[in-house]
């Protein structure tokens, strides 16, 4: 047993986004799912948990190298969002630790904004099985949180229109996770980007592929008709007037600070805030809901349970609908990677092993 864990131990094997698609074990919308699905049982039923670290670094350190000075003005409405982050869980077979490094700035040198590798651990000795390249699936379980929070809030029979602020990989997966599970109630999508380039690369990208007429826009024309509005952006001021939504809008925020004041004030005294982890949205303080409480030099950790704001990861019922909004506010929670990189890596094994016998 020992020698076996060494043995493993030394031969890991990095997978990469080629290796994992050239073995068919990009998990299929189901597959990721229904590894979401499990994560959110077990986290509720306290058999996984972990938790979450990040180091925020200074944009004015950045933008001090002359070198990248000159393009400051790009990212005058936009947070480069400049951080090493990580993210470690345990469920009753594996643990999993996620690193992230994140900068905005990235793109102008072709690259991502965000880069994300997982380590997957066998549990009991905590020995490293595989490192995964994690970025795709970082995006892909990040927008499984729009068929949670829709399932959980909403009435089944209800019909509605969707407003999606974003344009990237998380908003890609939005529009494929909501159009997979909810394509019999969702009437359209409407999808307003960061850029017209963004957007148009979206479209491309998504076109024949969705059963939900998904819809462009430039400006909030169709807010006000969408009930469920999803904000994924890295936006330094909020992207709408608390005016401009839908009475009983439930609101998805998965960026940084892109909500206004009157709203959180409106969801706190006539609605349902929501997080999926109090403590972890608080900790991190770069969310609106959150930052509505530091900027009054209180903490959400420790008003948010006094005022009733809830949570997703806890076992109390949830599936209640509201008379005022619902604002719910996501970090992203480490169990959740775990559960996808569980399920990516079992289904990579499974292809090796079918290989391997037709070989013998």
């Amino acid at each position: 047993m020992q020698e076996q864990n060494i043995q493993a131990s030394r031969d890991v094997k990095f997978l990469n986004c080629e290796e994992i698609r050239g073995a068919g074990a990009d998990l299929t919308t189901q597959e990721l799912l229904d590894a979401t699905d499990a994560a959110w049982r077990d986290i509720r039923s306290g058999k996984s948990f972990g938790g979450k670290s990040v180091l925020s670094l200074p944009e004015e350190a950045f933008w001090e190298v002359e070198s990248v000075a000159p393009f400051k003005s790009q990212f005058k409405n936009e947070r480069l969002g400049w951080k090493l982050s990580c993210l470690y869980s345990v469920n009753d077979q594996f643990g999993g630790v996620k690193i992230i490094g994140a900068n905005a700035f990235n793109r102008n040198l072709g690259f991502p904004r965000s880069t994300s590798t997982v380590l997957l651990l066998e549990k009991r000795t905590l020995r490293l099985v595989t490192v995964m390249e994690g970025t795709a699936m970082s995006a892909r379980r990040t927008g499984t949180y729009a068929t949670t929070v829709l399932d959980m809030f909403t009435n089944p029979r209800d019909k509605l229109s969707v407003f999606l602020f974003g344009s990237g990989p998380i908003a890609r997966s939005v529009i494929e996770c909501l159009d997979f599970r909810f394509a019999d109630r969702i009437e359209e999508i409407v999808v307003r980007g960061r850029s017209r380039e963004g957007l148009e690369a979206l479209m491309a990208d998504i076109a024949g592929c969705t059963t939900i007429p998904v819809i462009p826009a430039s400006d909030t024309t169709r807010l006000p008709f969408c009930r469920f509005v999803i904000t994924a952006t890295n936006a330094r001021t909020p992207l709408f007037d608390d005016c401009a939504l839908h009475r009983r809008a439930i609101s998805l925020h998965l960026g940084g600070d892109e909500v206004p004041e009157t709203y959180l004030q409106r969801a706190l005294r006539s609605g349902l805030v929501v997080c999926d982890d109090v403590a972890t949205v608080s900790r991190r303080n770069s969310q609106s809901i959150a930052l509505h409480f530091s900027r009054r030099g209180l903490s959400l950790e420790q008003v948010g349970p006094l005022i009733g704001v809830a949570e997703l990861s806890s076992s109390g019922d949830l599936h209640v609908e509201q008379e005022g909004p619902t604002c719910v506010t996501c970090v992203g929670l480490p169990m959740l990677d775990l559960y996808v990189a569980q399920a990516t890596y079992k289904k990579y094994r499974a292809y090796n092993d079918h290989m391997l016998a037709t070989r013998t």
